[in-house]
């Protein structure tokens, strides 16, 4: 089956409106690119993230436009969008698209991916595939947290060297579980993963149930621990070997005067996720918090810091 790209150019102002036509045509299924929503969407969501690809913004910059898809041999339907285009006022561009298995043809953009000494991260569609390495496997079109990022390959590489068999992990913003399920590949004893999402959580225990783990090994939790006093009260009951936190620097800020209730004399703190113009302020708000860093590594953009209580 072979398809067409429709692309329709307009102005920001006219996104809503341009919509609305073409959905009262009988085209629901639109692809929206717009520069100004874009932007909205990131100063909404600011703590989520302090970095933007830079080539995504470059595509994006004075971009307004909609797109929709039609099968080639839809002729009565590419007359209906032909004629809207032409009331709309709108500039109308065709593109074929290569004939391709859609369903599979995503799964080539997540190849098995070597971390460190002995970790490979790979999609549960592989995992039957032989390696001598320690397999963390995950299904990558669930969700965030596929071991591509550098922040997320920085930890698993300073966990490689820190966690011995019998260690309890704690991963606060654990997202996909990536870390989690690397800590009990390793040799911890019990894991608990802890998201404010909620379906990170059963996308976590899901993944975790990829890789042989389920309770009481590895726990999935939803809250946040700044604001959930019950939930805090909950975790730091238990005592920690290494506490993971591969967030973002505004949320590795938030939480640091909360992170030494999880943290014993032995234990270790990894936080990442720090743009490196962001580091001074995460190791200001750590060392204030009673810790001392250890150790920063670097890869890239990114900066992943190792700290323990201050004796």
């Amino acid at each position: 089956m072979s398809w067409l790209e429709i692309t329709l150019n307009t102005a920001p102002e006219r996104i809503d409106s341009v919509c609305a036509a073409l959905t009262a045509r009988g085209f629901a299924d639109l692809v929206i690119e717009d520069q100004q929503e874009f932007e909205t969407f990131l100063e909404e969501n600011r703590a989520y993230w302090d970095y933007i690809d830079e080539s995504l913004q470059e595509r994006l910059q004075g971009l307004s436009q909609v797109k929709l898809y039609l099968e080639d041999s839809d002729k009565a339907g590419l007359a209906r969008l032909e004629q809207a285009a032409r009331e709309l006022e709108l500039p109308m561009t065709l593109a074929p698209l290569a004939e391709t298995d859609w369903e599979e043809s995503w799964k080539e953009n997540y190849p098995p991916q070597e971390i460190g000494q002995t970790l490979v991260v790979v999609p549960c569609w592989l995992a039957d595939q032989p390696t001598d390495r320690k397999q963390v496997i995950l299904d990558p079109g669930l969700t965030f947290g596929t071991g591509a990022h550098p922040s997320t390959q920085m930890v698993m590489e300073a966990m490689e060297q820190v966690v011995t068999p019998g260690f309890r992990c704690l991963d606060l913003g654990s997202g996909s579980g990536i870390l989690s399920i690397t800590a009990l590949r390793l040799g911890a004893a019990r894991a608990i993963g802890v998201d404010i999402d909620p379906k990170a959580e059963d996308i976590a225990r899901e993944n975790a149930g990829y890789n042989g783990f389920a309770a009481p090994e590895f726990t999935a939790l939803t809250g946040n621990v700044t604001e959930d006093k019950a939930l805090m009260t909950r975790l730091a009951r238990e005592e920690y070997d290494l506490v993971l936190v591969n967030i973002v620097a505004d949320v590795i800020i938030g939480l640091a005067p909360v992170l030494p209730r999880f943290l014993s004399p032995r234990s270790t703190l990894i936080c990442s996720g720090i743009l490196d113009v962001r580091l001074p302020e995460v190791l200001d708000a750590l060392e204030r918090a009673g810790l001392t860093v250890t150790a920063v590594r670097e890869k890239e953009d990114w900066r992943c810091v190792q700290a323990r209580l201050a004796i």
